[in-house]
């Protein structure tokens, strides 16, 4: 009779093993063995068989925490073998590729209302991909649909080009180093607040920035690098803009004329040279007027066009003569005046470059507080690459 219960309960059990298929197709093995160990029990007459389904409940709860556990393994085999997918940080970056501008609109088609302006090579951000060829975007305060064929999207090469990394200067007196390390020597002084255009990241912890004395290394603990793309203008923002410029013109004209009333005396420095007072207020004047400081030294954190002055100082001081305030940094003097580009450049207008800035003043030359060797001096406008060049006149 043991003999008959057992083999019947064999054929209970495998009968509700077979009932669990997709348990046996994934994992035969554990669960043939429990059932041989089963059949075997009822066999040999240890397990009464009131407690066939308390012990095939079992068996089957076991064999599960068994495949549970082999699932495990295999994942984690998986996961150690895998190399994971990181996206580009400029996936999702749409480059205008066009002559001017491609307007940006409130629903993606042309009749709708223009809400702004995506100038070429500036980038959005791309939210969604319209059925009818648009993108919807966002750039700056400015979020709208544009035509597809007017960006380009995913190309990595082009939106490293049109942006710009800059090491933004966070500690009083930043130090500019020869090489990659705190003993090296000091290649120049960076004030804070300035912005370095970075050249180069290889080197962990110590990007390489551009300066006016030449390529050197910043300690990363006391910079903050970001990456920035010109941006789309909103209708508000251009007309903004535009009224602001046309005052900067009005008051600066308005300036220029109360110098020439109050003064035309020179001035002296302690060396006993005399400079000419400004003249009249256009940009030729200005030009005209920093030019007489060529050869005075370079002083750091100056403001003094005959005791000393450093980059930013000499263009805020040289200006200040016309009524006209600037701030006392070249990343600050980016967003004075309204913007022209380096073919169009006149004399008068400043000139930004990478944590330096000067005065153009004509046949491709700038006039600068170059570095604490050479002082006040002429160099060729493309000496180092403008970032971009700010017309006050």
């Amino acid at each position: 009779m043991r003999i008959g219960i057992g083999r019947a309960t064999g054929c209970l059990l495998a009968g509700a093993l077979l009932m669990s298929s997709s348990g046996i197709q994934a994992f035969g093995s554990p669960l043939a063995g429990a059932s041989q160990a089963a059949e075997a029990a009822f066999t040999a007459g240890s397990i009464p068989v009131a407690g066939v389904s308390e012990t095939l409940a079992q068996v089957l709860q076991e064999s599960s925490e068994k495949a549970v556990e082999l699932v495990a393994q295999e994942e984690d085999k998986v996961s150690e073998n895998e190399v994971p997918e990181v996206a580009s940080e400029y996936a999702d970056i749409a480059i205008a590729q066009v002559d001017n501008y491609v307007n940006v609109r409130s629903e993606p088609n042309t009749e709708s209302e223009v809400v702004g302006k995506l100038y070429n090579n500036s980038a959005a951000t791309v939210l969604e991909t319209t059925e009818n060829g648009w993108y919807r975007i966002k750039s700056g305060s400015v979020e709208g649909y544009v035509k597809c064929e007017y960006v380009v999207t995913g190309d990595e090469e082009l939106a490293k080009k049109v942006s710009t990394r800059y090491a933004k200067v966070n500690t009083t007196t930043l130090n500019v180093r020869t090489e990659p390390s705190m003993d090296a020597k000091i290649l120049i002084q960076v004030p804070l607040g300035d912005d370095l255009v970075v050249l180069d990241e290889s080197v962990e912890g110590w990007p390489q920035v551009s300066t006016e004395a030449g390529a050197g290394y910043v300690s990363q603990e006391f910079v903050i690098i970001t990456t920035e793309f010109v941006q789309a203008e909103s209708k508000e923002e251009e007309e903004r803009r535009l009224a602001k410029e046309e005052e900067e013109r009005r008051r600066a004209a308005a300036a220029a004329s109360a110098s020439r009333g109050s003064s035309k005396s020179s001035g002296s420095s302690d060396s006993g040279k005399s400079y000419a007072a400004p003249g009249s207020s256009n940009g030729q004047a200005v030009a005209g007027y920093a030019s007489q400081f060529i050869g005075n030294p370079y002083v750091y954190g100056g403001t003094s066009l005959t005791n000393g002055a450093d980059c930013s100082g000499f263009v805020m001081s040289v200006y200040a003569a016309f009524g006209i305030g600037l701030p006392h940094s070249s990343s600050g003097m980016r967003s004075c005046g309204y913007e022209v580009s380096l073919s169009d450049a006149q004399p008068g207008d400043i000139v930004c470059y990478s944590g330096h800035v000067g005065i153009y003043v004509g046949g491709g030359s700038i006039v600068h507080a170059s570095t604490p060797e050479s002082g006040i001096k002429y160099s060729s406008v493309n000496y180092r690459s403008p970032i971009c060049v700010r017309r006050i006149f």
